[in-house]
């Protein structure tokens, strides 16, 4: 089961969005920053998709404190392709943000990115 938890403003519309792609496997938990933090350092959830209003702020600045850089990456406003999520997740990131307004559009393809890998 890969678990993948939602926080920052758009994490009920994140959640939903997931949900409605009913990937096989996938559990989907709204969450908050500094839960989220515990749960991925203690192995508990696999993933966490933030958002906030320019995708490179609010919606990772508390993991990136706890986690480092190393497990985060921002996409901004940007929405990525899948030969760059697939990048993003072989060197190990966790920790995705995102603009509210890009989440119709980045929620899917990093979904899909990361059930292929389970």
């Amino acid at each position: 089961m890969t678990i993948i938890l939602t926080g920052g403003i758009g994490k009920a519309e994140v959640a939903r969005t997931l949900e409605r792609l009913a990937l096989d496997g996938v559990e989907v938990v709204v969450s908050n920053d500094m839960d989220a933090a515990a749960q991925l350092r203690a192995g508990r959830a696999d993933y966490f998709l933030g958002t906030c209003q320019t995708g490179a702020g609010a919606s990772l600045g508390l993991l990136v404190g706890l986690l480092g850089t190393a497990a985060c990456h921002t996409f901004g406003r940007s929405v990525p392709s899948g030969e760059e999520i697939d990048t993003l997740l072989d060197q190990g990131k966790k920790v995705f943000g995102f603009a509210v307004d890009q989440i119709d559009a980045v929620t899917p393809a990093l979904a899909e990115a990361i059930t292929a890998r389970s």
